[in-house]
């Protein structure tokens, strides 16, 4: 994976989220910023 700041990396899984793209791509994602201790995720 190409090397991304943490805004780019939110910003990313948002973009891949809302497209709705590849569900792996998204995991891959989560799983990134999981490991960065972000909390980018919205409460449903």
């Amino acid at each position: 994976m190409k090397i991304l700041s943490n805004e780019q990396l939110v910003a990313a899984y948002r973009d891949a989220e809302k497209q709705g793209n590849d569900q792996d791509w998204i995991q891959l994602l989560r799983k990134e910023i999981r490991i960065r201790g972000l909390k980018p995720f919205r409460k449903s």
